[in-house]
């Protein structure tokens, strides 16, 4: 079986670094046209919003809704700051559940009035496993996915009628660039040593997830949490 997106308009946000890169690569190669997003200013082969701004998300969603065609929508860009509930910033909560949260929203409330014409579309939000389980320093974060997981069903539940499949995925620990820049190598390999399949993810294994659920060959999985993290949250 071979996943196809030819002549399908994919939506990527958070598309230029880690998990959104390695989707953004493997849908081009698949034949899609992409539609991009990404913090940086200055680039021509994406938008550039900041989705901790109201007024850059509103400017976007107002973009979007000129496009005439969305096949495939895929809520990647994420934000993560760890504090102590105690110490945490209140603005911590309003970015964090301004990136997490309130754009993958805004952004579902816009494609699926293209994709309900369409009578097709293929939405996939990129959660964590921090929003199916959860641990110290991770309330806001925890909170937005967990959030996150909700809107997931319950627009599943909304758009099901129309051809319109939503789902989310829930990665582990991934080997990215960002996360080589925050941990040791000594601290990924303590968190391996705790992962079952005794590894950390790579990006093209979230992907292939991704990928999937977003295709024509998904067509009945639809309101799901998929986990992919080698094992860790069962142990």
């Amino acid at each position: 079986m071979n996943i196809d997106f030819k002549d399908q308009v994919v939506l990527i946000t958070g598309a230029t670094r880690g998990i959104g890169k390695q989707i953004a690569d493997d849908m081009a190669a698949a034949g899609a046209q992409l539609i991009l997003t990404g913090t940086k200013p200055g680039a021509d082969n994406y938008f550039q919003v900041d989705f901790t701004n109201r007024k850059s998300l509103d400017s976007f969603i107002s973009q979007l809704e000129k496009i005439k065609r969305i096949d495939v929508c895929i809520n990647n860009a994420g934000i993560n700051r760890i504090n102590n509930i105690d110490e945490t910033d209140p603005k911590d909560w309003d970015d964090i559940i301004a990136v997490n949260l309130t754009a993958p929203f805004l952004i579902i409330r816009a494609v699926a009035k293209l994709m309900k014409k369409q009578k097709y579309g293929r939405i996939v939000n990129i959660s964590s496993i921090f929003g199916v389980v959860s641990k110290e320093k991770r309330s806001i974060y925890s909170a937005s996915k967990f959030g996150l997981r909700g809107l997931t069903v319950a627009a599943s539940n909304e758009l099901a009628r129309y051809g319109i499949l939503v789902n989310s995925v829930c990665p582990g620990v991934v080997l990215t660039d960002l996360t080589k820049s925050i941990l040791t190598e000594e601290e990924m390999k303590a968190i391996a040593a705790q992962i079952p399949a005794g590894r950390l993810a790579t990006p093209d294994e979230i992907s292939k997830v991704v990928l999937f659920l977003s295709s024509k060959l998904n067509t009945y999985l639809t309101g799901q949490d998929i986990i992919v993290d080698g094992g860790y949250v069962n142990v």
